[in-house]
């Protein structure tokens, strides 16, 4: 078993982030139905202040569709890579979204519709262009599942399956979150920036990869081992607290920046230990 990881730093007043998060998993617990998942007042209002104090390099990176995660965050300013990449939303407002042949993909949903309904315990996410299978609700239906889904998995051109947290998920060939960030760091405001990235899943290792080679932080949230990533924090919850300590610690930095009294801010910006 390898050495536990170590919590993540703070930001020093040297550096100029970017933050990547995804969602599902390390911003918000996991539950059953993954249309049920709500985000808090509070939440939001982190992420919003972290965004401007960031010069705008906030991103989620995220399974779930940009529609998705417009409606759960409130139609946020902040950048949005959606269905692993699929699709992207700039924070500047621009949209781009793969090609896939039209042929392609109705044989993909009809091909994991007839799974799902021939499997007990499955749930069948739709994301248009994307499919996932839960079996959240029924862990024991894991092996089965990954054992279907790789089978038709082989006979689908066009696309790719995604292991996850108690999820397969068919999802278009040749993307993943780690090309989506390496994306979003080429352009401002993320472009010479140092990239964060938290994530909890398998989806997440593509970008931890991206991440380390770029010298950047790498957070796995939770347990899940192997994983490349270089420091951890235990929960969503862990997560938001942690995300509040950022804040803090930016906010700090701006404030020495402009010549404000260390002692007016009462140990805002100290390093994690």
């Amino acid at each position: 078993m390898s050495a536990p990881l170590p919590a993540p730093p703070l930001p020093r007043p040297d550096q100029r982030w970017s933050l990547f998060l995804d969602v599902d998993g390390c911003l918000l617990d996991f539950v059953d139905d993954p249309a049920a998942v709500e985000v808090t007042p509070q939440l939001r209002a982190v992420l919003h202040v972290l965004h401007g104090r960031l010069d705008g390099a906030l991103a989620l990176v995220s399974g779930r569709g940009v529609d998705d995660l417009d409606r759960l965050f409130g139609a946020p300013p902040w950048a949005l890579a959606g269905l692993h990449g699929y699709e992207l939303r700039h924070g500047d407002g621009r949209h781009r979204e793969l090609a896939v042949d039209p042929r392609d993909h109705a044989r993909m949903r009809a091909a994991v519709q007839a799974l799902a309904a021939r499997l007990d315990g499955v749930q069948l996410e739709d994301k248009q262009h994307a499919m996932a299978l839960h079996c959240r609700r029924a862990p024991d239906r894991l092996p089965a599942l990954r054992e279907a889904a790789e089978a038709i998995a082989a006979e689908l051109p066009g696309y790719a399956l995604q292991p996850g947290n108690l999820v397969m998920e068919f999802k278009p060939a040749g993307i993943d979150k780690g090309r989506a960030v390496e994306e979003l760091m080429q352009h401002p405001p993320f472009a010479g920036r140092i990239p964060v990235y938290l994530g909890d899943d398998l989806t997440d290792e593509h970008a931890f990869e991206v991440v380390n080679r770029a010298g950047g932080t790498s957070v796995r949230v939770g347990q899940r081992e192997p994983s490349l990533a270089r420091f951890t924090l235990p929960s969503p919850a862990a997560v938001q607290a942690w995300l509040e300590r950022v804040r803090d610690a930016l906010g700090h930095g701006q404030d020495l920046a402009q010549g404000v009294s260390i002692d007016a801010h009462n140990g805002g910006g100290h390093r994690q230990s």
